[in-house]
């Protein structure tokens, strides 16, 4: 039996149980013994067909012989691929035998092969109980703290916002149904008149093949048995529709076809494309605007009043007749109609080039407090805490601070374009002088259309025999707009890769060896210097370009996608509201969320606890330590001691505490677990770990020295809120990004507001006093390139061992901004950031371009806020020598703790006794050895004057400029006598840091006391 014929009587088997038993269908038979049965059902439905073609007065007979009348031109080339290797003759026969009672002798029917195609077409049916309870998946709005649309996110197909049937206006209900399916109201799922017209005009009409499917058939096409144009499909359809009927009402069903359908725009359902096209909901649709969506069904694309404004205004009349034969409007309402301008809006297209990880974060949240599976399953209104512009700056500072560092140490590298052009260039360019060519098949325009349009039937139709006038055809083809050229309309369609670089697109005009004509998306043309991909770009690639606007040519340089990482984070201090939120360079090319999904080695960044713990011990600002070799006994008597190291190597003995935190010393922060915080060093550290684990920086702390030196992974958001902690004066906030969700105008979830939880492991006093040591770092520390903000800004730099991690961690009054900048490591080898590369260099670039884009964003810049009423009941002001640390020595103002009336307790010498300075021996010549130089070069030696000024001397970073050449010497070499157990789990030691590094020595050839170290 023909293959081709076996396929159609299965489907014509299917046909007749849904049109006359659907409450019984059978979806399995007996080939052996079921065959009589067979015969007796496709007769019964044949029966059934002749009938409800009487009923409109239509004699069937004459419909199939009239297709038949030129087997030949059917079954021909031009015949529908479905069809392809049919036998006419073999078809007549059949219908002769099974609608007709005649009884050929050379019948070409097989009734098991009939029944082995339809039981294995019928296996595994989906559940129709399973379209009753869809969810269907939608588009969640993101609104901003301001309550402006900020994003989306859906799923791939799931651009929609779904909204009840009821909300949809009686009009707009019927033209759809006048559009797609006039019966809708009477049949039962199938309308055999239609899939049977559908039948015969593929077979006269040879070319793209109808359906005749109902909105049912589609509802279960696009939401269950998929969209193959095969029998087998078309027989689950069938049978699923009929079931779906039985158990949803006609208004259920309608409600899934409207919310589920495509309408161009990127728009899933009728609520999401009328807002995209109109800027309107559902329910404010005019007459024509319902009919243009009415209509495009059919063809989005081939439709698309975009594209194709002729044809969406063809298909919008032929709409409004049909609404006007159903009685819904009136010979006026649809003149008026027809003459209507589209109305379109421009189109707005869904922002997701910005926030795509803060969005993600979102969605964990609903998951995790308001119980949701995800923003993506349902269609809801999330409200959030982001700063719109704020969050598209951090991405865009993140990016570029990225790209500047490997640009600047060397470690750039091509990989070639990010996309390209050529082949879009060549179809757009071979369509230009043809007939209009549909980027899809077109739909076939029936009689009812073309008259509604004003035209034939066979001009109207794609499929018509006979071509349209080369007149027609020309006013059909879409207008390009005047003068954009195609490369720029190739632009326009194409679809980045990283889509969420912040960095311009150009497409290669001219390439060679020396500079390159790219052109803009705004259809300008520069000049682009290749830099490292000078002799790789061919014509159409399209990179990413940095512009340089100014006098003469428009100029741009290339930037490249960074193999090294980061991650930025700013939050509100009081309320834990975040604010922006960057994971990485780019969510498309890596997922992981740094922010809140990673942990790294925080370096210096940690120290702020050991020297919380100290001040709240009762040690001033001025106490000094010597910053010198110490070794700490094992802990419980296990292990090795621990003899830590400068980052230098070096040391330059007694120093501040103050000056200590500011220089990021090693040796400082360790000999203050001996005696500093408790009598004992593991005391000390327990005293560190309690700080730790109460501002929820860490679940559970290793009894491991190295740990106050930042050997302890951390995760960026719990490491912010303790700098927001440091800032509100022992407070911590809990961050959070998700305020409210909302469905349907009902509430499903909404943030409790929580005052920040004070840390009671350090009072108030030693959080201010630490704040103010922190300011201390922006101004000439090891952060001194930000020290143009310091009045405003404290902060603290990191780095791990061997530059792995470089860190700036730092706050304001109203906010906290931590950046983090390194490689992933996530092949198992570690690659570091390279030598010199530390948290000064690389970080404090990108925060510094965060915090002004804060600043211009909404958030106050105020000077930073003295001691709380509290806190100032227990401090004392008193001026200071900076270097010494003496009382009333210099001119510069420290904060005391007192006993609250006002008396002081001085442990200026309590670490260092004044017998054990005595004994030492400065040399005069090298003036004030006590104090090293800074990380970035900055000489310590200059005066204070006033409250915590800028000191003076040294050529400070420029965040915004280049750095220099010069960096710190690297530190002694793993296992060279360094007396120190590497962390647990790494190869690697942990006590890199921000250490500066220590001037020359000079020798004096006359020196009297031999080789003696000097301090």
């Amino acid at each position: 039996m023909n293959t081709i014929l076996i396929k159609l009587f299965a489907t014509a088997l299917t046909l007749s149980q849904v049109t006359t038993h659907p409450e019984s269908v059978r979806t399995s038979f007996d080939a052996a013994k079921d065959g009589p049965e067979v015969v007796r059902i496709l007769r019964e439905g044949c029966a059934h067909m002749r009938k409800a073609f009487d009923i409109e007065d239509i004699n069937l007979d004459e419909l199939i012989s009239t297709a038949m009348e030129d087997p030949s031109a059917v079954a021909g080339p031009g015949a529908p691929k479905l069809l392809h290797g049919l036998d006419i003759n073999e078809l007549n026969t059949s219908y002769k035998q099974f609608c007709k009672g005649e009884s050929p002798q050379n019948s070409p029917f097989d009734a098991a092969e009939v029944i082995a195609f339809y039981n294995k077409a019928a296996t595994d049916l989906p559940s129709a109980e399973a379209l009753r309870d869809i969810k269907l998946p939608g588009a969640s709005i993101i609104l901003d703290q301001s309550g402006k649309p900020f994003s989306e996110t859906f799923e791939a197909n799931g651009r929609r916002l779904v909204v009840p049937i009821e909300s949809v206006p009686p009009l707009v209900r019927k033209a759809f149904i006048a559009a797609e399916d006039k019966r809708f109201e009477s049949h039962h799922g199938i309308d055999e008149r239609g899939v049977i017209r559908a039948f015969i005009g593929n077979l006269a009409s040879p070319g793209r093949p109808a359906g005749g499917s109902t909105i049912t058939q589609q509802v279960v096409k696009n939401l269950s048995v998929g969209d193959d144009v095969t029998y087998e499909r078309k027989i689950r359809e069938m049978i699923v529709a009929s079931r779906l009927e039985r158990i949803l009402g006609k208004p259920q069903i309608l409600g899934l076809y409207l919310n589920g359908i495509y309408l161009g725009r990127g728009a899933y359902g009728l609520e999401m494309a009328a807002r995209n096209y109109f800027g309107k909901s559902v329910g404010a649709l005019t007459l024509p605007e319902a009919a243009l969506l009415a209509g495009m069904p059919k063809g989005p694309n081939f439709y698309s009043p975009d594209k194709y404004p002729d044809r969406a205004r063809e298909r919008r009349a032929y709409v409004l007749s049909r609404l006007k034969e159903e009685g819904a409007i009136t010979e006026a309402e649809m003149a008026d109609a027809v003459k209507a301008d589209l109305g379109l809006k421009p189109v707005e297209t869904a922002r997701r080039d910005s926030g795509l990880y803060a969005v993600e974060y979102l969605n964990r949240e609903a998951r995790t407090f308001a119980g949701l599976d995800s923003l993506t399953a349902s269609s809801f209104t999330v409200r959030s805490t982001l700063n719109a512009g704020l969050q598209r700056a951090v991405e865009g500072a993140l990016q570029d601070g990225l790209a500047n560092y490997e640009r600047g140490t060397g470690r750039q590298t091509f990989a070639g374009p990010e996309l390209n052009l050529a082949d879009s260039v060549r179809r757009i360019q071979a369509a230009i002088p043809a007939p209009e060519a549909s980027p899809q098949a077109a739909p076939t325009v029936t009689g009812a259309e073309a008259k509604a349009a004003g035209t034939s039937p066979a001009a109207a139709s794609p499929a018509a025999p006979k071509p349209a006038s080369a007149k027609k055809i020309a006013a059909a083809q879409p207008k390009a707009p005047a003068q954009k050229p195609v490369w720029l309309r190739a632009l326009e369609s194409a679809r980045p890769v990283l889509y969420d670089v912040h960095w311009p697109l150009a497409v290669v005009l001219e390439s060679g060896r020396g500079a390159v004509k790219v052109g803009l998306a705004d259809g300008r043309i520069a000049t682009l210097d290749p830099g490292i991909a000078r002799g790789k770009l061919a014509l159409y690639d399209v990179v990413r370009v940095k512009l340089r606007e100014g006098r003469g040519a428009l100029r741009a340089e290339i930037r490249v996608r960074p193999s090294v990482q980061g991650a930025a984070l700013v939050m509100e201090n009081r309320t834990g509201r975040i604010l922006a939120m960057a994971g990485g360079f780019s969510y498309p090319a890596s997922q992981l969320n740094r922010v809140t999904q990673a942990v790294r080695q925080p370096g210096s960044t940690l120290k702020p606890l050991t020297y919380l713990a100290a001040l709240n011990a009762g040690l001033q600002p001025n106490t000094l330590v010597m910053d010198s070799a110490v070794t700490l006994p094992p802990i419980g008597g296990i292990g090795a001691s621990w003899s830590p190291k400068n980052y230098d190597g070096g040391g330059s003995g007694p120093t501040t505490l103050r000056r200590g935190l500011e220089f990021s010393k090693n040796l400082v922060t360790a000999r203050l677990l001996q005696g500093g915080i408790a009598e004992k060093a593991p005391a000390s550290l327990q005293r560190v770990c309690d700080i730790a684990l109460e501002a929820q920086i860490y679940a559970a702390c290793e009894p491991y020295y190295p740990f106050v030196l930042g050997a302890q992974p951390v995760r960026m958001l719990d490491l912010a809120g303790f700098y927001a902690a440091v800032a509100n004066e022992g407070a911590r906030p809990a961050p959070y990004a998700l305020e409210s969700i909302e469905q349907n105008g009902r509430s499903v979830y909404a943030h409790a507001a929580r005052e920040p939880v004070r840390i009671g492991s350090a009072d108030r006093v030693a959080f201010y006093q630490l704040k103010t040591m922190l300011q201390g770092v922006t101004q000439h520390g090891t952060a001194a390139a930000l020290s143009r903000f310091s009045s405003s800004l404290a902060g603290k730099t990191g780095t791990s061992e061997d530059e792995n991690d470089a860190w700036f961690a730092g706050f304001t009054n109203e906010i906290t901004v931590v950046v983090w900048v390194g490689y992933d490591n996530a092949a198992g080898t570690r690659r570091t950031l390279g030598r010199g590369q530390t948290g000064g260099h690389v970080s404090v670039p990108i925060a510094g371009a965060i915090l002004q884009a804060a600043w211009a964003n909404g958030v106050p810049r105020t000077p930073l806020a003295p001691p709380s009423p509290e806190a100032r009941r227990f401090l004392v002001d008193r001026t200071v020598d900076a270097r010494s640390g003496q009382v009333g020595a210099g001119g510069f103002v420290e904060h005391f703790r007192s006993t609250g009336d006002g008396r002081v307790a001085d442990t200026q010498y309590r670490l260092v006794p004044r017998e054990t300075l005595y004994a030492m021996r400065p040399d005069s010549e090298d003036g004030d050895v006590a104090f090293g130089g800074s990380e970035d070069g900055a000489d310590t030696n200059g005066d204070y004057a006033g409250t915590m000024p800028r000191e003076r001397g040294g050529d400070f970073l420029d965040p915004f400029g280049e750095r220099r050449p010069s960096a710190p010497r690297r530190r002694q070499a793993e296992g060279e006598g360094d007396g120190y157990r590497p962390w647990p789990g790494t190869t690697r030691s942990p006590f890199g840091d921000d250490e500066p590094a220590a001037r020359p020595r000079r020798r004096d050839p006359d020196y009297l006391f031999g080789d003696e170290p000097r301090y």
